[in-house]
């Protein structure tokens, strides 16, 4: 989006570009492969669109970012999560993983792929509020 603003009382005209965000929410784990890989895949394609993309882990959805974990988990139809994940991440894709459910399933900072932070729950409030559009699964 393109916005053109004109300073009140003169003929100078402002182009600023509106930068596009989205935050996607899961909280999917392996327990449903295909709606577990879906927030990954609406999230490259949004990057493809030069959407800037924070994906948000809470509950079950931390584990994919657990290193080694991300491989096990392919739905029929869809490109492989860890092929997303890492397509994602590769495209400055932001991943942020809730500390409080990392902790609840022994997942540790040493355990987590390159690319994660662990945020709290004000950092997802700024993040949703700072944003564009919010889809959750």
């Amino acid at each position: 989006m393109l916005l053109i603003l004109q300073q009140p009382n003169c003929k100078k005209f402002k182009i600023m570009a509106e930068i596009e965000k989205l935050v996607i929410i899961s909280t999917i784990g392996d327990e449903n492969p295909e709606k577990a890989t879906l927030p990954f895949v609406l999230a490259t394609a949004a990057q493809s669109m030069d959407v800037e993309v924070t994906i948000i882990l809470q509950s079950y959805a931390v584990v994919f970012a657990k290193i080694g974990e991300a491989e096990k988990t392919n739905a029929p139809g869809l490109m492989p999560l860890k092929k997303l994940l890492d397509t994602f991440i590769e495209l400055e894709g932001k991943l942020m993983l809730c500390s409080p459910c990392l902790k609840e399933r022994n997942i540790t900072a040493n355990d987590l792929i390159d690319g994660s932070t662990v945020i709290a729950a004000g950092t997802v409030v700024t993040e949703v509020l700072s944003a564009t559009s919010v889809v959750t699964y």
